[in-house]
């Protein structure tokens, strides 16, 4: 529980592993050992992390403080000032030697890990950056697709997504890459109906793999495709055949929405 909860609230407040330990004057390692559960945190140092994220001994010890409403306890560093209300999504972003923005890169084989790291800044530190000429107005970054679900764009292609605040400002028809609790990275075509349904629903441009819808509260970043670099020059045409065009794909996503209210309409019958 001390573990989990020291890693909870560094995350929460900004901190890397590094900061923090300069912050408490201890070493970074030990913050690690602390975090992964290889050594107990002495109880001076455990006052002052108590002390620092504003919070109780007896909370750090014994509650499940990622699912304490967060207004219960207040966070003392500055740096956190614009994370401190619930209600506002803080982007986790790195910057370059002359304090530009980085485009990371979220390989493949990385997509897994982030999921639990996408908040951290010193997870983000540790993948690779791209210098793309021409892209500004926005955070962006860059994500390697896989499959044949978004045909012409082949595996291994990389789409750079410009980082959108609210899944409320999805447009209907664009593509997102969207990171989510239950479907981790994906990228697909998405159609907002939000309002309407409650429901966002994604659309693969291959007429191969059927939509789906997704709970918006599950959303945890949306990043609308801008740009992709690719070795490979797209066709035009799924395997399967034609590509779809926005009509098509909004037909699929309305006779999806039907078949879910007929079945609604029969576990309620």
């Amino acid at each position: 529980m001390v573990s989990q909860n020291i890693k909870f609230l560094r995350k929460r407040a900004g901190y890397t592993q590094e900061t923090l330990a300069n912050e408490l004057g201890i070493k970074r390692s030990l913050i690690g050992a602390y975090e992964e559960g290889r050594a107990d945190p002495r109880l001076n140092n455990l006052q002052n992390i108590a002390k620092l994220f504003g919070v109780t001994l007896d909370q750090i010890i014994s509650e499940d403080l990622s699912i304490v409403d967060p207004q219960l306890f207040g966070v003392a560093n500055q740096a956190t000032a614009r994370g401190n209300q619930s209600s506002i999504k803080v982007l986790a972003i790195t910057v370059d030697k002359t304090g530009n923005e980085n485009i990371e890169l979220v390989p493949q084989k990385a997509s897994a890990g982030y999921l639990n790291g996408y908040s951290d800044p010193e997870y983000l530190s540790d993948l690779p950056d791209l210098r793309v000429p021409g892209l500004s107005g926005g955070t962006f970054r860059a994500f390697e697709i896989t499959g044949d679900s978004m045909l012409p764009l082949k595996p291994s292609t990389l789409v750079i997504g410009r980082y959108v605040e609210s899944v409320n400002d999805i447009k209907n028809g664009k593509t997102y890459v969207l990171l989510s609790e239950s479907e981790g990275v994906v990228f697909k075509r998405v159609f907002n109906y939000i309002e309407e349904r409650g429901k966002l629903f994604l659309v693969s441009d291959n007429k191969s793999y059927q939509p789906y819808e997704l709970n918006p509260e599950d959303v945890l970043e949306v990043w609308e495709a801008s740009a992709y670099l690719s070795l490979e020059m797209p066709d035009g045409s799924t395997e399967s055949g034609e590509r779809l065009s926005f009509d098509q794909l909004k037909d699929i996503v309305l006779d999806l929405q039907h078949q879910v209210i007929q079945l609604k309409e029969k576990k309620n019958s």
